[in-house]
């Protein structure tokens, strides 16, 4: 059970809150991290990237503010997302309709979500659900936690050391720049073959050294 302190109310501000825990790499107990600069996000866009191609971009900003946080999902993710943007009604319920009839049923509410971490292109982000006054968190892919938060309208918040450190760069008048770390193995190898087609010799380098660092600390996990 989570303890609440002063929670703001005012969409888009700081907003004081509780500990919580980052579970270890190996699943085992966790370090407890005391969250105190929350940043209320609302989905702003999603446009489809080139590399791989049933890659998509999800664009998050800032309510009250003008940062975007980008966070590159599958197809099959998308398409749960954009079902709720478009405002189309399924004649059955999908998985996270009937996930959300089901805390309904047990009596709990889903009252926020929370995009704590971000390494190597994934994000990381628990659920909130509410019983009988008591509070439970929920591991979840940041997918499927910001699927659920639009079926339901509740809030969607991130850290503020996330938002500075992931946002959206504008290096043009049409073009952003993503901070390398907002995305995956797969999507940086695909850049770095477009690199090396390209001859851009440079940008590749920077890409090998990425991946190899990934994939080293990848086995030192494993070992």
């Amino acid at each position: 059970m989570l303890s609440y302190s002063s929670i703001s109310t005012i969409p888009g501000k700081l907003n004081k809150l509780f500990f919580v825990t980052i579970p270890n790499a190996d699943g085992n107990g966790g370090r407890e991290v005391k969250i105190m600069d929350e940043i209320e996000l609302k989905v702003h866009d999603m446009s489809s990237t080139l590399q791989p191609a049933d890659a998509y971009a999800l664009v998050l900003e800032e309510v009250n503010g003008n940062r975007k946080l980008p966070i590159i999902i599958g197809s099959l993710e998308a398409q749960a997302i954009k079902i709720v943007m478009m405002e189309y009604k399924m004649p059955r319920p999908l998985t996270h309709d009937l996930f959300l009839t089901v805390i309904k049923e047990l009596g709990a509410t889903l009252k926020k979500v929370l995009i704590y971490k971000v390494k190597d292109g994934v994000y990381y982000s628990y659920l909130f659900l509410e019983k009988k006054d008591e509070m439970f968190k929920i591991d979840s892919r940041t997918s499927d936690a910001i699927a659920l938060a639009m079926r339901c309208g509740c809030a969607i918040y991130t850290t503020d050391e996330i938002m500075e450190s992931e946002q959206l760069h504008e290096v043009g008048h049409t073009a952003f720049s993503v901070n390398v770390n907002t995305v995956d193995v797969m999507v940086l190898k695909e850049a770095l073959s477009k690199a090396i087609e390209e001859e851009n010799y440079e940008q590749a380098s920077r890409l090998r050294d990425e991946i190899k660092r990934r994939e080293q600390e990848e086995e030192n996990t494993i070992a």
